[in-house]
């Protein structure tokens, strides 16, 4: 499992703020879409990899550094001799367990507020969040939330267009409170339906019931509406579990997959084969 302290950010570079726009209507959860151009001409990296975003200042338990990793949701075509990268970024906010105060999340608001030529330091890049197997018979389960998508969109366009010829199924289950989060798969932004015609790929979107703040996302009622094939696939040898998202989906897949196996032991059991197998990725924001 992939989580920010294990990453080496003594590495910096500085970006600066070539585009950004809101991909969600005013007076809904803002959503932007970043175009960051990196001082570096040497600076390599690929889709789906991932770059960090450092914010200095006073913030909680003493750090003077907060660090917030933002896949590679796409690159632009080459405009000059700097590269850059587009980033997705959503405004978060989040309530303390301890008070019950909302606090801003740091990072998000950080870049959403950002103008065109402003400067930001960076981190990375950083590997690829999942490895795609050789097998190309193996079936690959992918379950994203919120902003969770950013590094499946990624891998599924790196799949049929790079690898090619894939031959297992790909499964994409993604979460959201409305339909304005479910973002690249918007009517702005509808790329993943290019792969819609592949045999081999389907994608199941999960909204919450009721679109307010608090309301659960019906991701584990997407999960186990498909339990037949789910099951299936997690009985194959061959089989890989991709997760992304916050820390809440933990709980979520844990409730789906212990309806799906059967019983809680079951999926623990299968659960840990499969992580013993490095057949299970998580990318925990």
């Amino acid at each position: 499992m992939a989580r920010l302290a294990d990453y080496d950010i003594s590495t910096r570079h500085t970006g600066v703020i070539k585009k950004t726009d809101r991909l969600s209507p005013e007076g809904t959860e803002e959503v932007r879409e970043l175009v960051i151009e990196i001082d570096r001409p040497d600076f390599k990296y690929e889709l789906g990899q991932s770059v960090g975003v450092i914010v200095e200042g006073q913030h909680g338990f003493g750090n003077t550094v907060h660090h917030r990793l933002y896949s590679i949701a796409d690159i632009p075509a080459q405009k000059g001799k700097k590269p850059q990268v587009k980033i997705l970024v959503k405004r978060c906010s989040f309530i303390d367990d301890f008070n019950g105060e909302i606090y801003d999340g740091i990072a998000s608001h950080y870049l959403c507020d950002r103008k065109v030529g402003d400067e930001i330091v960076l981190t990375g890049p950083f590997g690829l969040p999942f490895d795609i197997p050789e097998d190309k018979t193996s079936d690959l389960l992918l379950i994203g939330l919120g902003t969770g998508i950013a590094p499946f969109r990624a891998l599924v366009k790196h799949l049929y267009k790079n690898v090619k010829n894939w031959e297992g199924k790909v499964r994409l289950f993604y979460g959201a409170r409305t339909g304005l989060e479910l973002l690249y798969m918007n009517d702005k932004n509808d790329d993943l339906t290019s792969y819609y015609d592949e045999e081999t790929f389907k994608a199941f979107q999960a909204l919450s019931p009721r679109p307010h703040w608090a309301d659960p996302i019906a991701l584990d009622y997407a999960l186990e509406q498909r339990t037949e094939e789910i099951l299936e696939m997690l009985n194959k040898a061959n089989t890989h579990v991709f997760v992304a998202g916050h820390d809440k989906i933990g709980g979520m897949l844990d409730k789906a997959f212990t309806s799906i196996m059967g019983s809680k032991e079951k999926w623990q059991n299968r659960k840990a084969e499969l992580v013993a197998g490095k057949r299970w990725a998580e990318v925990i924001y």
